[in-house]
């Protein structure tokens, strides 16, 4: 082997191990990323919870958001909201109906604005100002926010984390909000389903008229359906 050919085969094998040695030593109770600058991204919770979490994105259809509660409580099932301060604003009721039900409240942000684009002040108004308006008509304390349409940049997880809040994300993602299809939404949640997932889902008719039968596979496969805090393994 040539002095070149060596120093490439050398190079590789280091390359090689250092994966090995990353993935012998990946944590085992969470998928994390770091953003930029450090900032942690939840994509996933502790696979040794026992179960997964829905997650309802809401910002519509408040006829629709009662109406899961109500097949959520039927199976015994937890969930966590995150919600538009805008709409919480104007869905007092409701707001309160979830964490009568026993479910987590989560930010979904203030008026839904892509919040990669936005500077680390206009990041701070529109997570906290969500945070503001539910504890003013709810006294809850919200400490989870999903980025609105999963898009976020290094001045949103630095606002995040200024106000203690976790930056969560998904594992599946029904993608409801542009398929109706029932069938789809349903292999997109369930399948490969393991502990930890994170499922992705809006208030949608089609959505709703799924959720029972994802609940049961869920189930089927002996998984808990658990509020994100609990299958980040943390309490409520």
């Amino acid at each position: 082997m040539n002095k070149k050919a060596k120093v490439i085969s050398n190079l590789i094998l280091v390359v090689v191990v250092s994966v090995i040695a990353l993935i012998g030593f990946a944590p085992e109770k969470s998928v994390t990323i770091s953003g930029e600058g450090g900032y942690q991204v939840r994509y996933g919770g502790d696979k040794n919870s026992g179960g997964v979490a829905l997650t309802i994105n809401v910002y519509e259809n408040s006829e629709i958001v009662t109406e899961m509660i109500n097949v959520l409580v039927k199976n015994g099932a937890k969930a966590t909201f995150f919600v538009g301060g805008c709409w919480a604003d104007d869905n007092q009721e409701v707001l309160k109906l979830i964490i009568e039900s026993g479910f987590e409240l989560g930010n979904h942000g203030y008026f839904h604005k892509d919040h990669k684009t936005l500077s680390e002040s206009q990041n701070y108004n529109e997570i906290n100002d969500c945070n503001k308006i539910i504890y003013s008509l709810t006294g809850y304390r919200v400490k989870l926010f999903a980025p609105p349409s999963g898009s976020y940049g290094k001045n949103t997880l630095k606002v995040a984390e200024k106000l203690g809040m976790q930056t969560i994300m998904w594992t599946k993602d029904t993608i409801d909000r542009r398929d109706s299809d029932k069938e789809v939404i349903f292999n997109r949640a369930t399948k490969n389903l393991v502990s930890g997932d994170i499922i992705l889902m809006h208030p949608k008719k089609h959505t709703l008229e799924t959720l029972e039968r994802i609940i049961l596979d869920a189930k089927s496969k002996n998984l808990e359906l658990l509020t994100v805090s609990e299958c980040l393994g943390e309490i409520c």
